[in-house]
């Protein structure tokens, strides 16, 4: 029997909704859905259903995921997960009190790839991490309702791509980054076109961080180590990094596929519902959201729903 195509090891997505009724059919029949919603509200309340996954745009989070804690559905959520940290401790502590899992969809946090390179950097062999850069830039036109540029649907390059750059620096820092300086240019819209930040934690670790909307940069990660270097190109679906050593020696540490990002995602969101909580590192991604919520705050970039 040929495979569904939305299928991948046994799994197949067993429902789809959309805020346009036809696009939702539209999916379900290009993947092989077999229940299509007519609103949102009957998948919140779906008795059949244990997960809800998010990919809403950033500013309709947050409504979208109260909603489906207090109907005690396990959400996987797009990043940014939510626009600040306060939205985010409040579902935090929601889900906490209503017994149910949330995560945020972070590639990072979930390829193969940065957990084997953990590994290496936990072995010793490369001495610990002391300075990370961070390139992330796109060329994307100047059409201001684009959701990249458009206030009101919470654009700009930190919620965007910063979140990458500051979840691979989370996850192989020791500790939060506690010390931050920021300078940034303004799209026409008020939201950050650019921005360039210089971060460190307690443990004297440093990073920097280059993000574009209107000009291309490299996918790069750098990681400077005591006794060599790591490289991550087209990072954050990266399958492979190369390591050079101070004595010359490089090595291709390669796993995993880029083509199945979500996938890693959703097998780590059915561990942590199955009481595996850690799996998700909920607690990286509000480190990473108080770094973008002082960001924002400094440079005095906010959404209408902060108004």
């Amino acid at each position: 029997m040929k495979q569904p195509r939305n299928a991948k090891n046994g799994r197949n997505l067993f429902a789809v909704g959309n805020r346009t009724h036809g696009k939702a059919v539209a999916f379900a029949e290009k993947y092989n859905i077999g229940k299509v919603y007519d609103s949102y509200d009957e998948m919140f309340t779906d008795p059949d259903v244990d997960i809800i996954y998010i990919t809403t745009p950033h500013n309709t989070h947050y409504g979208f995921m109260k909603k489906a804690i207090l109907n005690k559905k396990h959400i996987l959520v797009e990043k940014s997960i939510t626009l600040n940290s306060d939205e985010l401790g409040e579902l935090i502590a929601l889900a906490d009190e209503n017994n149910v899992v949330i995560g945020e969809a972070m590639t990072v946090y979930h390829m193969p790839i940065y957990k084997k390179l953990n590994e290496i950097l936990k072995s010793g062999t490369l001495g610990r991490v002391n300075l990370i850069t961070m390139n992330f830039g796109s060329f994307k036109e100047y059409d201001m309702k684009n959701r990249f540029f458009n206030r009101s649907l919470a654009g700009g390059a930190m919620l965007d791509i910063g979140v990458y750059t500051l979840s691979v620096i989370r996850w192989f820092f020791d500790s939060k980054p506690d010390n931050m300086l920021s300078q940034l240019k303004t799209a026409p819209t008020g939201v950050d076109e650019q921005a360039s930040l210089l971060l460190s934690d307690k443990e004297g670790q440093m990073a920097t961080v280059m993000l574009s909307l209107h000009s291309k940069q490299p996918k790069r990660a750098m990681i400077s180590c005591e006794n060599g270097y790591i490289e991550i190109m087209e990072y954050p679906r990266a399958w492979e990094a190369k390591i050079t050593y101070t004595d010359g020696r490089t090595e291709l540490v390669s796993t995993g596929e880029n083509s199945d990002a979500l996938y890693y995602e959703i097998t780590d969101m059915e561990k942590a519902v199955n009481g595996d909580k850690n799996v998700m590192c909920l607690d990286y991604t509000a480190d990473v959201m108080e770094i973008m919520t002082r960001f924002r705050q400094e440079h005095g970039i906010i959404y209408p729903e902060e108004e």
